[in-house]
């Protein structure tokens, strides 16, 4: 079907629509317009004073809406922040698995692709804004308010190690990796893949680009040295008798 035909079909619906049902459409999509407005306003206060100083009628003043809407979509502070920490994690969660997508499934040029595959992880999932949004929330709230990072404990970090750990499984059956344990090993990947930013993001940094293919390298052979396949067993078993004749 053509655009111009879509087009068509949509305004015949539109004017065969009741001014009620007009009126709800509007209706529905100005709701959805001012919660993100306050969520999006939520998030720069929370970030910026932490949960007990921030207000509500800062909120309000930055969303441009009335403390009452607020308390209409959200009913108390605490259901506001437990409400913006999940909307930055189901998007950061949307790039997460977008990158999961480009884990790479051939043990050629593995080193190569691990380390692109790294670098893109760092660089779109933990180094972004909504990465270090939570990140910072995290480490200056979730000691004092534990239960409103209840969410993000269950479907945050957790999804990361649990989707790296079936993909190294895959590798591993591939032949490519030797792996006892794929959760302790998808831990350490991630843990490894870091490392090297841990200071730079801790203070606010952005990683240049050469950075992040430093840290990446890095990662990528060292976890390899603990779980990659030795160079002998790679080759087949006429190789490894010629190293042993030679």
């Amino acid at each position: 079907m053509s655009k111009t035909s879509r087009r068509l079909i949509f305004v015949l619906m539109k004017d065969r629509m009741t001014p009620a049902a007009r009126m709800t459409g509007h209706t529905q999509r100005g709701q959805c317009a001012k919660r993100m407005s306050i969520l999006d306003a939520a998030a720069d206060v929370f970030c910026s004073q932490g949960f007990a100083g921030a207000s509500i009628d800062e909120i309000a003043a930055a969303a441009c809406v009335s403390r009452q809407t607020i308390y209409n979509h959200y009913r108390e502070k605490e259901t506001l922040f437990v409400a913006v920490v999940e909307d930055v994690m189901n998007r950061a969660n949307t790039m997460l698995f977008s990158m999961l997508s480009t884990f790479p499934d051939s043990a050629d040029n593995l080193e190569d692709d691990l380390t692109a595959f790294v670098v893109r992880l760092n660089k779109n999932c933990i180094c972004n804004h909504d990465g270090k949004f939570l990140r910072k929330l995290v480490q200056t709230e979730g000691e004092r308010y534990p239960h409103l990072f209840e969410s993000w404990r269950l479907h945050g970090p957790g999804k990361l190690t649990t989707a790296l750990s079936a993909l190294f499984a895959r590798l591993a059956h591939k032949g490519a990796l030797v792996i006892d344990d794929f959760d302790v090993a998808a831990r350490q990947f991630v843990a490894l893949g870091n490392a090297d930013l841990q200071m730079t993001v801790l203070f606010g940094g952005v990683p240049t680009d050469e950075e992040l293919e430093k840290a990446a390298r890095n990662a990528v052979r060292t976890f390899l040295k603990a779980y990659g396949r030795p160079a002998a067993e790679k080759a087949g078993p006429q190789s490894q008798l010629a190293v042993i004749s030679g």
